[in-house]
């Protein structure tokens, strides 16, 4: 008898915990009985988080996350209003605003589904605005402006999702691999044109600069030697009217200097022959230093 009790004790404690329904915090719970969405009053019953009672193996529990989601799919392509191609890579932030038509749209709350119709919802928003739009002024200056217009359409056409869309952002904008490619060769091609014009106007101007250059040496050396010319001619005229000043007030000295000179000249070398009569003048200084 106390096993049979005890027996059923643990079957109604089973049953008991079986049919408690724990919904965590961040989640919603929507339940279904015999393949129908509980409602209340026409309206179905979404559990809010903490503990509520279902009937065990009857009741099917669906938990919805009620967080915000970040979605993070794959770049795209899209086409600007010059009809030029870009890759865009993208990312979304959405949770859900109204969970029986997320649940009843999404084909039962699969969060596949749900991103599948929002990306293309984003998609096409993205293409919108993108055709409005130039490459310049997407690049330049325009983005934060493109992302708040296709923040404000997502929510728009998001809300048949039952979804709400937190943010949309625009990560990378790229072109197509073949069509950069194209583009920079096309830069290296025009800045090797501009490099090489800059380096010949470069040669231009350093041959001007070299022959201005040579001119002005040409014209300081010249400069330089005629002035050296005339302080040389100077110097000698000074040291001319020197000697001449000095010489003057000894004409005997100043004749003996030169004889003594032109002896240093004259005997200079072993080589040197003269052919003179004794009685020449030219040693008479060397007859008698003190000859007059």
């Amino acid at each position: 008898m106390g096993r049979l009790v005890a027996i059923i004790a643990a079957v109604l404690v089973a049953v008991f915990l079986s049919s408690i329904l724990v919904v965590n915090e961040g989640e919603r719970a929507i339940v279904s009985r015999f393949g129908k969405i509980l409602k209340d009053e026409g309206v179905t019953r979404i559990y809010e988080p903490g503990l509520h009672l279902k009937i065990p193996m009857i009741d099917k529990i669906k938990y919805l996350d009620s967080r915000i989601q970040t979605m993070d799919g794959a770049a795209d392509r899209f086409v600007t209003s010059e009809k030029k191609d870009l890759m865009v890579d993208s990312y979304v932030k959405w949770r859900i605003k109204d969970h029986e038509k997320y649940y009843l749209s999404t084909n039962g709350g699969i969060k596949a589904n749900a991103e599948s119709l929002l990306q293309r919802k984003i998609n096409n928003d993205l293409r919108t605005e993108f055709g409005r739009r130039t490459i310049k002024e997407i690049v330049s200056g325009s983005r934060d402006e493109l992302q708040e217009d296709a923040l404000r359409n997502a929510a728009e056409s998001s809300e048949d999702l039952g979804i709400e869309v937190v943010d949309v952002r625009v990560k990378q904008i790229n072109l197509p691999s073949n069509v950069s490619s194209s583009i920079y060769q096309r830069m290296r091609a025009e800045r090797n044109a501009v490099a090489k014009e800059h380096r010949a106007q470069g040669m231009e101007q350093s041959e001007i600069i070299k022959a201005k250059t040579d001119a002005n040496v040409t014209i300081l050396l010249a400069d330089a030697q005629r002035r050296a010319l005339e302080v040389r001619g100077e110097g000698d005229a000074t040291a001319a009217k020197i000697y001449a000043d000095t010489f003057s007030q000894d004409p005997e000295f100043y004749s003996f200097v030169r004889s003594l000179e032109a002896y240093k000249s004259s005997f200079e070398n072993d080589s040197n022959v003269m052919v003179l009569e004794p009685d020449s003048e030219f040693f008479k200084y060397m007859k008698s230093p003190l000859a007059k």
